[in-house]
């Protein structure tokens, strides 16, 4: 039985004449996407039809998800809102503290000893407030969420931007920043700005070397890292019916990589098939009961043009196997056109691992294919060239994958199998091959390839496959080997050539596993204590950052042009830095160390205009902090992309930030900044990024007036006392002008609280 199978079953029962209602409100058909927001309205039954892009809206999510490294701030945050238990089903996995080294059992039990503490404070907390808890090694999130707690038609929003996979499933579910997360807590409405909708229809059906992750490769390809913005992507047609519900959320999965909101597929026999395979057979039934209200109208899939914003149609039977990357998720190439590309970019041609997990590739048919690929190799007697590393997605995963021999398989071939954990997708690698910055090529099955972002490694050129051209590649040990039409040579110096991979969808004696690593809440959790000890380096209670005092920003100091790519990465590292996610002040050591400067070029390397000498960018504001000198983050254009990562906004705001000004923000940054009190503007004039000099000063001189949709004036004072004064635009409503005057969200809801 699934678990909250009532609160299922209470979204199903009302889902019907929401839907109906909805469609008579907006007058035409609707998408799948509009169903699933128009039913869970935190005012219940439509009553207004919404601006796509533009209207706020106000959600009731059904449930809520935390990944270890963002739910302690999360639940810090929560910790101050003066709820007794968080008001809708919410659970916390522990994935992304584990370090890959040697191997599952002993690279657990020593993130289990060195992340103790963490781990202890989220067990604690999680049964104080009525929270379910995994523990380490249970599995990586978004693949413990599919298999057990996504459903059709249901909306919930999650601490990881990856959230987005459950999509797989019919769901609308959406990557936040722990502030969010605590509203939806508190019981109070979550808000988000009507989404616009991009179709992509897909015909034919997939075959041979190309996958379900071709399909999402191909989109970056088309829409880049910031086409899908503010947009929920909805897949249709008879290709998306013939993927299974793994694949779909691979797919959605990696929607994140090109800023969409969100990503779904309407409820299929696919779905009902995953439900009954991981004993959800009632929420499949409960879904077949309505299950024309969890999918788009018929007129909507035959029109496309009329109902979305954008349409891609994608031949799945034409559609051929990709690689994605080095350095960006959007640089798609066929895996035909490797070989020139790789020669003409002076790419390293020689591969030393190929990794194959992470939340986007975990699945039991993913091992399944990587494993037909691996098993050929044995029995053609070829030996892989690179290493290998595999990450399987759940307990429940490697326990019938170790069950049904597919793990033997890869360990013949010498590779290595990590924990259930995320491990080298967020940096969490203790890579032995590689020192210092060494120009190499390494091949995955992750969702993201930012530099430094699996090893630290600037100069480690990280590409995106399925986890059989991962497979294949890592066999062959070089990046310019297209299995389609190349040959190996094996032991015994003969040619051979890799068969196409092979699948299972689901395990023919189905799932098992002994222990799966759940723990639930106790009913009454008043008695426990959550401890956080005041020496402590790894966790620190909060402290509420200071409301706005009312008058314009005047002196405010330049602390770092950001030039190019700005993602949460170069903001808030992870890797070695996840150790202090629960500590605001010592993760704000890494805060926009990964920036480069538009003035020198240097990461980490800032002018400090109080003492003209350079130093890393978090020492130069902690000076300016000191000083009382407000400080200004100028930036290019998707400012925030990747992570949902909230530290990104709370370190500069710990720190004494006052402003973000940008050519353009990602959906999630933007709003962590407003949520955390901090003033988040684009240029008016995207030129105007180049009048920004290396000692300027900035005076926001109309902030008094601060309304929506209301600019604000900047006059920056260069050095040499010359002055430019230019516009900016913000997307701020009434309520998120309330957060920035009370100095944040949490201060805000604290106050309403105590009323």
């Amino acid at each position: 039985m699934a678990y909250d199978i009532d609160m299922i079953k209470k979204v199903y029962s009302q889902m019907a004449e929401r839907v109906n209602t909805a469609r008579e409100v907006v007058g035409k058909p609707l998408t799948l996407s509009e169903k699933i927001l128009y039913s869970h309205l935190w005012d219940g039954a439509a009553k207004e039809a919404y601006q796509r892009g533009k209207d706020y809206v106000e959600f009731a999510p059904d449930r809520i998800a935390c990944q270890d490294a963002t739910a302690q701030m999360a639940l810090l945050q929560f910790m101050q809102a003066g709820k007794k238990q968080v008001a809708v089903p919410t659970t916390v996995h522990c994935d992304h503290l584990i370090q890959a080294k040697m191997g599952a059992a002993i690279d657990l039990q020593a993130a289990n000893k060195s992340s103790s503490e963490v781990f202890d404070f989220l067990e604690s907390v999680s049964n104080k407030y009525g929270i379910g808890f995994w523990k380490p090694g249970a599995g990586i999130i978004h693949q413990v969420v599919l298999e057990n707690y996504a459903f059709p038609g249901g909306m919930m929003i999650g601490t990881d931007s990856h959230t987005v996979n459950a999509g797989g499933l019919g769901m609308v579910a959406i990557g936040v920043g722990g502030a969010d997360a605590v509203d939806v807590m508190a019981g109070m409405p979550w808000e988000l700005k009507f989404p616009k909708l991009i179709g992509v229809k897909l015909t034919g059906k997939l075959s041979g070397w190309t996958s379900s992750k071709d399909v999402i490769l191909k989109v970056a390809g088309i829409l880049t890292v910031k086409g899908g913005t503010g947009s929920i992507i909805e897949y249709f047609g008879e290709g998306a019916r013939s993927m299974s519900a793994t694949g779909k959320g691979t797919i959605c999965n990696m929607g994140a990589e090109v800023g969409a909101t969100t990503s779904t597929f309407g409820y299929d026999e696919s779905m009902s098939r995953y439900l009954k395979a991981t004993d959800r057979a009632d929420v499949a039934d409960a879904a077949n009961e309505i299950k024309e209200h969890l999918t788009g109208d018929d007129e909507v899939y035959a029109n496309p043009e009329q109902y979305f914003d954008e349409v891609i149609e994608i031949n799945l039977s034409e559609l051929k196997p990709h690689l994605n990357g080095p350095f960006t998720p959007d640089l798609a190439t066929p895996i035909s056109e490797m070989a020139a590309k790789a020669k003409e970019n002076d790419w390293p041609i020689n591969v030393d691992w190929g990794l194959i997990g992470s939340c986007t590739n975990s699945s039991y048919e993913d091992l399944t294919r990587a494993a037909s690929i691996a098993k050929q190799a044995v029995e053609k007697k070829v030996k892989a060239k690179s290493d290998f590393g595999i990450n399987p997605g759940s307990e429940q995963i490697r326990f019938t994958a170790e069950r049904d021999g597919l793990l033997k398989i890869f360990e013949d071939l010498d590779a290595t199998i990590f924990t259930n954990a995320c491990g080298p997708c967020i940096g969490q690698w203790d890579r032995s091959d590689r020192k210092g910055e060494e120009k190499n090529t390494i091949v995955h099955s992750f969702n993201r390839n930012f530099s430094k972002r699996a090893d630290g490694n600037p100069n480690t050129h990280a590409f995106v496959g399925s986890p059989e051209m991962v497979a294949a590649i890592a066999i062959s040990g070089r990046l310019d080997f297209d299995p389609t039409r190349d040959k190996l040579m094996n032991e015994d110096g003969e040619e051979v050539m890799l068969d196409e991979p092979t699948g299972i969808e689901l395990p023919s004696d189905g799932f098992d596993v002994e222990e799966d690593g759940y723990v639930p809440p106790k009913e009454d959790g008043s008695s426990v204590e959550v401890k956080v000890a005041e020496d402590s380096d790894r966790l620190q209670l909060l402290t509420p950052f200071e409301p706005w005092d009312g008058k314009n920003l005047t002196g405010a100091k330049l602390l770092i042009k950001a030039f190019g790519k700005c993602t949460t990465d170069h903001i808030s590292m992870a890797g070695p830095w996840l150790r202090y996610r629960g500590h605001l002040d010592n993760i704000s050591n890494n805060c926009l160390i990964g920036a480069i400067n538009a003035f020198n070029k240097k990461t980490n390397f800032v002018k400090n205009q109080l003492t003209g000498e350079y130093d890393g960018v978090p020492a130069v504001q902690r000076e300016y902090k000191k000083e009382g000198v407000p400080t200004v983050v100028v930036g290019d254009h998707n400012y925030g992309e990747g992570s949902s990562r909230e530290h990104a906004a709370m370190e500069p705001r710990h720190l004494g930030v006052k402003v973000v000004l940008v050519k353009s923000f990602a959906r999630i940054h933007e709003t962590n900044l407003k949520k955390q009190g901090m003033l988040g503007l684009t240029f008016a004039n995207e030129a105007d990024y180049d009048l920004i000099q290396e000692d300027d000063t900035f005076n926001f001189i109309d902030l008094e007036d601060f309304a929506p949709d209301k600019q604000i004036t900047v006059e920056i004072v260069h050095a040499d006392g010359s002055k430019d004064t230019i516009k900016t635009n913000h997307t701020y409503n009434k309520p998120q002008i309330e957060w920035y005057k009370h100095g944040s969200a949490l201060n805000l809801i604290k106050k309403q609280n105590a009323a």
